[in-house]
């Protein structure tokens, strides 16, 4: 179980990387005007969330319930903490895939202020799930 333990640390490690830099991406777009630089936001970030970020959540979340039906006993109130955070970041996820399907339409209405602010939710989730996991408070 420790081999699984590893593999749903690394690949939440890839899923984080991604949720922290799509966000950062979409600033940057959000600024830009010309044709050329607007394009290769889009690759990037086409790129960054199919390539990365989706198959990180998806191993991440796979592992994590390998290890809690082969691993776990009983139940902690921590634990369900941990899943509703993780629920709230695949929304996360969700969401970020919408507005990746806005901007490659060309229908992005948000400011790069706007990106800014969206871009620190994961941040806040990240510390909350270690904090959770490390101390298990309740």
């Amino acid at each position: 179980m420790l081999w699984v333990k590893s593999l749903h640390i690394i690949f939440m490690v890839t899923w984080f990387a991604g949720l922290f830099y799509l966000p950062r991406l979409f600033v940057y777009h959000a600024m830009s005007d010309d044709h050329a630089t607007l394009e290769r936001f889009k690759v990037m970030e086409r790129k960054l969330y199919w390539g990365i970020m989706s198959p990180g959540a998806v191993l991440t979340i796979a592992f994590g319930v390998w290890l809690w039906l082969g691993w776990f006993r009983g139940s902690a109130s921590w634990l369900h903490a941990k899943i509703a955070l993780v629920a709230l970041l695949a929304g996360y996820h969700l969401w970020c895939g919408m507005l990746l399907k806005d901007f490659a339409a060309g229908r992005n209405t948000r400011s790069h202020v706007w990106f800014r602010w969206f871009n620190e939710f994961p941040t806040l989730v990240l510390f909350a799930t270690v904090f959770l996991v490390v101390f298990k408070p309740f």
